[in-house]
């Protein structure tokens, strides 16, 4: 196939129009007539230079015949294929359904495992403790509006994960050799997802698009076989000589199960427990706590992008930053939200948990992004297991006191943060938040070791983006939930220490956001294929 990758293409911003066919012509020097078509793999916005920002793209293009192979450049020009994802175990035709895969949670974990396994042949059953997402849409609504809390249908809980509630953002550094990657950003464009997420450097989705495209992943898996039960929380296991043997459902009913993915979310924490109870491999994992920051996105876009912030053609300006304090604490942005939205992700009676979410189009006024210190195993209270679940309840529980114990967020200027105490009076900018707020004084949230190290990292970002440590910079706490604080332990073969029990992504300790999440789940669906083939083929 005579098909070439040409890397770092600039276009200025202002150029009108990309003659794409054009550019191909003269950078693998060929008439436009020897193109026989061309394919956009990446765009990316280089902003170095805030006089000469330019997008940047890599651009697939197959000919008609080959070039002059003294034209290939590693770095510029390069022969490529085109690659495609295959499940690595042959598809069963029939199986026996005592035999069918269970899939705990339905967040990107478990629809990617269910939808891998569902489309060869394996018809898996989904499990979710949640209600389907246009109903969990309405209980969250309500939370927002009236402060009453559904256990199992909120933010955390539901169809599509905590992920449906969030920005959508598709970037992850996991190494990808297999397309994995590529199959699960097409399987969101097949199911409405913008087709811009193909190509774009750091790609996202959109709370306002996520709803469809879970709902249709769901379709998807249910017409190749599946099946899903919504209100259906497995609050026990059934082990017999190490093995899995069943589940018990909401208290009063048990199914035989042999197999089983637990993909069951970060903030399962009755599971977690219950997991321990039944001997089931954990070990504590260090996570990250800390607070909200929203400022003006007109800041961040004038940082960025200078004079050109305004250009409709630049998508939303963002940041990333890190830092590691005197004393040795890492501090660093995580999840950060462009014109997006402070969201109450509180999933515990009288405990309050912030995260950050966006639409597709980012068309707040506010950009807000989570401020996280390094939390490590020595810091927990006990040796205990969950000593990390119960880290996270600490604080969350000071939160909900501190917004007035009426699932009130608790909201802070930056400068009366660094003073230590209680913001009576916002300045220049106003919160965007999903759900009620109150002013307050998070430092009575955290050990003054985290106040310390959010106050130290806040000011230092300050010399990357200016403004960012603003006194009038608005925090909202607590965010506790960036990832979870134990892992289930599975063997090479994705297999816990009980026989048939699959820990699958982020919950489980595998993975640190939606991609990385389904990414597991299509692994933990070929681990289950693999092992089970030959029982399920008859």
């Amino acid at each position: 196939m005579n098909k070439y990758r040409i890397q770092q293409i600039k276009i200025s911003i202002n150029q009108d129009r990309e003659n794409f066919t054009k550019i191909i012509s003269k950078y693998l020097n060929v008439s436009e007539d020897k193109i026989k078509q061309f394919e956009i793999i990446k765009k990316s916005v280089d902003a170095r230079k805030k006089n000469q920002i330019c997008f940047v793209y890599t651009i697939d293009a197959e000919l008609f015949e080959p070039i002059n192979e003294n034209i290939l450049n590693n770095n510029i020009i390069m022969l490529t294929e085109e690659t495609e994802y295959t499940f690595p175990v042959n598809s069963v035709t029939k199986i026996q359904e005592q035999h069918r895969p269970v899939v705990i949670g339905s967040g990107p974990a478990g629809l990617f495992c269910a939808l891998l396994l569902a489309e060869n042949g394996y018809r898996p059953i989904v499990l979710e403790r949640g209600k389907e997402v246009r109903e969990r849409i309405e209980d969250v609504n309500i939370f927002f509006e009236k402060a009453l809390l559904n256990p199992n249908s909120n933010i955390q809980f539901g169809e599509g994960g905590a992920g449906t509630f969030s920005d959508g953002k598709l970037n992850t550094q996991v190494k990808d050799s297999f397309s994995r990657k590529t199959k699960i950003l097409k399987e969101f464009v097949d199911a409405g997802a913008p087709e811009e997420i193909l190509y774009y450097n750091k790609p996202h989705i959109g709370t306002n698009y996520l709803v469809t495209v879970v709902e249709n992943i769901r379709k998807k898996i249910l017409s190749a076989g599946g099946e899903f039960y919504f209100s259906s929380q497995v609050t026990d296991l059934i082990i017999e000589n190490n093995k899995l043997k069943g589940l018990v459902i909401n208290q009063n009913r048990t199914i035989p199960v042999v197999t089983a993915a637990l993909a069951i979310g970060h903030s399962a924490r009755d599971t977690f427990n219950k997991l321990h109870e039944q001997k089931v491999s954990m070990e504590q994992k260090p996570f990250a706590v800390g607070v909200r920051i929203e400022h003006l996105q007109q800041t961040i876009s004038e940082n960025q992008y200078g004079q050109e912030f305004e250009n409709n053609k630049l998508p939303v300006a963002d940041y990333k930053l890190t830092y590691r304090t005197k004393k040795g604490r890492a501090v660093y942005t995580f999840c950060m939200c462009p014109g997006g939205y402070v969201v109450n992700s509180a999933s515990e009676a009288e405990h309050i948990v912030c995260n950050g979410m966006s639409n597709f189009e980012r068309n707040s006024k506010n950009a807000n992004s989570a401020v996280l210190v390094n939390i490590l195993t020595e810091d927990f209270p006990s040796k205990h297991v969950l000593a990390g679940v119960e880290f996270q309840r600490e604080l969350e529980k000071k939160a909900f006191i501190a917004g007035g114990s009426n699932y009130n967020m608790p909201v802070q200027l930056f400068g009366d943060f660094s003073n230590n105490i209680k913001t009576t009076k916002l300045g220049n900018i106003s919160p965007c938040l999903k759900g009620s707020y109150s002013y307050s004084n998070l430092r009575d949230c955290f050990p003054e070791y985290i106040s310390e190290a959010l106050i130290e990292g806040i000011n230092n970002f300050e010399r990357n983006l200016k403004g960012f440590a603003s006194k009038d910079a608005i925090l909202t706490g607590v965010e506790t939930r960036s990832s979870s604080p134990v892992r289930i332990l599975r063997n090479d073969s994705f297999e816990s220490n009980i026989e048939g029990l699959f820990p699958c992504g982020e919950g489980a300790g595998y993975a640190g956001g939606i991609m990385s999440a389904a990414m597991d789940g299509i692994k933990v669906a070929e681990a289950i294929a693999n092992k089970y083939q030959i029982v399920y083929n008859y």
